[in-house]
């Protein structure tokens, strides 16, 4: 099954933080969904820029616990800690034909775990933007 073979890649770039890993699971196109901001980020640039982020904001005692897989589509559940908070989420991934990722979306619980990702987010990002 395909998806098995991105969620496998998946798994790689976690452990890695490789970008190179991003550059060919990604569609051109990829539309990513943050807990944290509004507007979903559109294209590859953007979407791997908050992916970069978030995998280093993240990584503390991070664990996929569950996955759940479709021809399409799997959502992973993960948890992990942020300043002493416990994080509990979700990745959302959709592929296309071309077995490419389209689509990224995280949800994220408790409240909490919500504010330390927001705040630690800002400073990651802003440290990532050219200046």
């Amino acid at each position: 099954m395909i998806m098995n073979k991105i969620i496998e890649h998946w798994h790689r770039y976690i452990q890695t933080l490789d970008p190179k890993i991003l550059d060919v699971l990604l569609d051109d196109e990829v539309v990513f969904y943050s807990p944290v901001v509004y507007s979903p980020q559109k294209g590859k640039f953007l979407t791997t820029l908050y992916l970069l982020a978030a995998s280093k904001v993240l990584s503390n005692n991070f664990k996929y616990v569950k996955e759940i897989v479709g021809e399409n589509q799997c959502m992973l559940e993960f948890e992990c800690e942020i300043d002493g908070k416990y994080v509990n989420g979700v990745d959302i991934i959709t592929i296309n034909n071309h077995n490419k990722i389209t689509e990224f979306k995280v949800m994220v619980r408790p409240l909490k775990g919500v504010n330390a990702i927001h705040k630690e987010m800002a400073r990651m990002l802003g440290e990532m933007k050219p200046k």
